[in-house]
């Protein structure tokens, strides 16, 4: 989802309650707290010598211990006012995409993509996921599209060739 897009949704379902679903059925707690917008270049070479470039929008949630027994969730219309303040301050690139950074106790932090968003009763709920790394240089490295499955030998098993 790019920027733009994540604003659009906003503002039109600005009476909602705004939730986010970091893995399947497990929601970020109502205690969560807007505590940063970062506005990310990135300028890299993958492993096949290539360059490329694109920005990034990352948007990090955080729950607030004293928080914890928070039942009603961020309204999108406060969420909205937020982003809105941040993009007075530092304009944003309405074409970078939209990350969110988010870990708890359970969970790793990590930045997730948005896979998805729906509207239940009266809660927009943005489906989160984390995207596996890749090798972006797969025909520069001789690296097959798809890999078939090995059968794993233990490495000190007879025969296995390191002992």
């Amino acid at each position: 989802m790019k920027t733009q897009e994540l604003l659009q949704v906003l503002e039109t379902h600005k009476d909602k309650a705004l939730l986010f679903e970091y893995a399947p059925n497990q929601l970020v707690g109502a205690n969560y707290h807007i505590t940063e917008v970062k506005h990310i270049a990135v300028d890299s070479v993958d492993c096949g010598a290539r360059t490329d470039s694109w920005k990034e929008t990352i948007v990090q949630l955080w729950e607030s211990p004293s928080e914890k027994d928070k039942t009603e969730f961020m309204s999108t219309y406060k969420a909205l006012g937020i982003l809105k303040k941040v993009g007075s301050i530092k304009p944003f690139d309405m074409t970078s995409e939209v990350k969110f950074e988010y870990g708890n106790s359970l969970f790793h932090t990590a930045q997730l993509f948005v896979n998805d968003y729906e509207i239940k009763n009266n809660q927009l709920l943005f489906k989160l996921a984390v995207e596996k790394t890749d090798c972006k240089a797969k025909e520069a490295c001789g690296v097959p599209e798809t890999v078939e499955k090995t059968e794993e030998v233990a490495c000190c098993a007879p025969g296995g060739g390191c002992c």
